[in-house]
């Protein structure tokens, strides 16, 4: 297999290029991957999901009618890896994206065993299962801004920074990060990739919101929970500054490091940072007012005084390297982003049909990007 030289001349989200293309997805039935899962169906792509049901009622995967448009939903578990291995074979996909994970910090706190069982074992069955399946040329791993050893500098962290992680979740996804780099240097080497033929990426993105997320214990869907029930959101760590992105944004990161890595190979089979412009990393505060001020209405949020776990104050990503290299960077100003939450949300509460108003919002930030 020959390595072709070069930078890509175009590295925005080709919906041409993904036309066709069996993918493999991990985490489908989440809140990141229903989002991607319906961008993939949108671009012609053909998707198998695998995937726990989904853990929230309701949640984006049902009211979306994402399961319609994939060739196969698979319930499963990253952490069966005979199951894993056997979906992998019979979609034999030419691309990866494993977004599967435990992946809230307050439930890494209760339940330590299932989350590192889940992002640390499960990533090397999926990266075990990917070197068992023949015709794979792509996978991106996608961890979390929260695999970096955080020190609350002033500064973004840049990919080569080390990693670390204070809580079981963090720690969890710095290890996911370290098996993948051990994946890609002793089973995918970039002087070998004339052989085997499979580059091998990892993503980490900042503080995700959008439409359809009802987590436990996580902002948005808690301060959206509270406005559409005429209360006070409360607000566990006001003061405390996180990366704050639009859905969108990081996927097409992710889109775009599959072209990449398709289409050039291991030059770009390394870590890459997705994240919002320096002054869109706002405290939570900020978010929780400026959501309530566009809501209308008597939106408000107070603080939660009670005794919480450990939440860093600050985390910021550099994203020069997606910039100069994928040429990659954000489209949406955090206005932006929160205006399009409250209006898919809005939209849910009428009954509109979620998978129009979803693949609209899709197609609407495409546009965006591409003018």
């Amino acid at each position: 297999m020959e390595q072709r030289a070069g930078p890509l001349e175009s590295l925005a989200v080709n919906p041409d290029f993904w036309r066709g293309k069996r993918v493999f997805l991990t985490g489908h039935t989440g809140f990141k991957g229903s989002w991607l899962a319906l961008w993939l169906q949108d671009m012609g792509a053909i998707v198998t999901g695998f995937a726990l049901p989904p853990s929230s009622h309701p949640n984006l995967y049902t009211i979306a009618g994402v399961a319609e448009g994939l060739q196969a939903s698979l319930v499963g578990d990253i952490r069966d890896s005979k199951a894993l291995a056997q979906a992998l074979d019979t979609a034999r996909p030419e691309i990866v994206f494993h977004l599967a994970a435990q992946a809230l910090v307050r439930a890494s706190y209760q339940d330590p065993v299932n989350t590192y069982s889940t992002n640390v074992m499960g990533t090397v069955h999926v990266l075990e299962a990917v070197r068992q399946t023949p015709g794979v040329r792509a996978v991106v791993n996608v961890t979390t801004d929260k695999c970096y050893e955080n020190r609350e500098w002033d500064w973004g962290y840049r990919e080569n920074e080390a990693m670390g992680g204070y809580d079981p979740y963090s720690s969890s996804k710095g290890a996911a990060e370290l098996v993948s780099a051990a994946y890609r240097n002793s089973y995918f080497p970039a002087q070998h990739y004339a052989q085997h033929g499979l580059a091998l990426a990892t993503a980490r993105a900042g503080n995700v919101i959008g439409g359809g997320d009802w987590a436990q214990d996580r902002l948005i869907p808690d301060i959206v929970a509270a406005f559409s029930q005429n209360r006070a959101a409360e607000i566990r760590n006001p003061l405390a500054i996180r990366p704050w992105q639009h859905v969108l944004e990081p996927l097409r990161g992710y889109l775009m490091l599959a072209q990449s890595l398709c289409e050039v190979g291991p030059a770009f089979a390394e870590a890459w940072n997705f994240g919002p412009r320096d002054h869109d990393a706002q405290t939570v505060g900020s978010i929780a007012s400026t959501m309530a001020q566009q809501w209308g209405g008597n939106a408000c949020w107070s603080q939660d005084e009670g005794e919480h776990p450990h939440e860093a104050q600050y985390l910021k990503l550099d994203i020069s390297k997606a910039r100069n290299r994928l040429k990659w960077e954000p489209k949406l100003t955090l206005q932006d982003a929160l205006q399009l939450v409250i209006e898919w949300y809005k939209h849910q509460q009428s009954g509109s049909d979620m998978k129009a108003i979803t693949t609209t919002q899709i197609r609407a930030y495409q546009h965006l990007v591409a003018s």
